[in-house]
C-alpha cells in the first residue's frame, strides 16, 4: 500500500486545498479543512493510503489540478 502525501507551500490557497481534497479523495468538508490545516501546520500531511495504481492516479489528478489553477502544489506517492 501507498500513501498519498500533500506538501506545503506559501503560494497554494487553503480553500484550494481544501476543493482537491475535496474533489480528488472525496473527503467531507470538515475533514478536508482538518487535513489542510495539519499540511499547513506540519509541512505536509498524508492524504490517504491506496493501492500503487490508485495513489499515482490520486496523484497525478492533484498535480494536473494544481498546474491549472496555476498553484505550485505538490503531492507525492510514498510507501505506507
Amino acid at each position: 500500500m501507498y500513501k498519498v502525501v500533500l506538501y506545503n507551500d506559501h503560494y497554494t490557497t487553503m480553500e484550494f486545498v481544501v476543493f482537491v481534497l475535496q474533489k480528488v479523495f472525496r473527503k467531507g468538508m470538515q475533514e478536508a479543512t482538518q487535513i489542510m490545516l495539519d499540511v499547513h501546520k506540519k509541512g505536509r500531511g498524508v492524504v490517504g493510503v491506496f493501492t500503487f495504481d490508485v495513489a499515482q492516479t490520486k496523484v497525478q489528478q492533484v498535480l494536473l489540478l494544481a498546474k491549472e489553477a496555476e498553484f505550485p502544489l505538490q503531492c507525492t506517492v510514498e510507501e505506507a
